[in-house]
């Protein structure tokens, strides 16, 4: 990945857990596993049939492991590429944080492409430099930090934004007064 993180630190990890069509996890026995490794069992995030756990986890391996064991049925993937940060505003005009955030999470695949891989993931390596007016959408949106991990062709969006606002109403704002966000 391009950014690269101490690893014997906490940081922001992503896993997901897919679950065959028609089974469910055991969402009280997921968050028991999550507790036993330290990490907030209100991190999960669930849509159909998949469940992302987003948070502070200090060794993902390990628990990418204990959640293999107790759901031995579900693909078990952990995000360890993260490969683009716009991070606690630290590229705003105003880097004032909110208190309290909520997380959105949106996820995509890329296409089989290499090349065309190669050149997607360099526009976000060159983004800051290249297309600051992204940044500055962002920060007009209020958003507090976009954290963009990869698994093979998988990509998994994390929008960080004020708890109790709306990403709906925010993204909008991205765009406002700021023309080459369109282009």
């Amino acid at each position: 990945g391009y950014l690269n993180l101490a690893i014997n630190e906490e940081h922001d990890e992503l896993i997901e857990l897919v679950s065959k069509e028609g089974e469910t996890i055991d969402l009280s026995l997921l968050r028991k596993t999550l507790h036993q490794s330290n990490v907030d069992s209100n991190s999960v995030y669930q849509w159909q049939n998949h469940y992302v756990i987003f948070g502070k986890i200090k060794d993902i391996g390990v628990l990418q492991g204990r959640l293999q064991n107790k759901f031995p049925s579900a693909d078990v993937k952990a995000y360890h590429d993260m490969f683009y940060s716009f991070s606690k505003r630290k590229n705003c005009t105003d880097t004032t944080t909110a208190r309290e955030w909520d997380h959105v999470i949106l996820t995509a695949n890329l296409v089989s492409n290499a090349s065309k891989q190669k050149e997607y993931l360099d526009y976000h390596h060159t983004q800051f430099e290249k297309w600051p007016e992204l940044s500055k959408g962002f920060c007009n949106a209020s958003f507090q930090q976009l954290l963009l991990f990869k698994n093979g062709q998988q990509l998994m969006l994390v929008i960080s934004i004020p708890k109790g606002e709306s990403l709906d109403q925010l993204n909008p704002k991205t765009t406002e007064n700021n023309p080459r966000v369109m282009e």
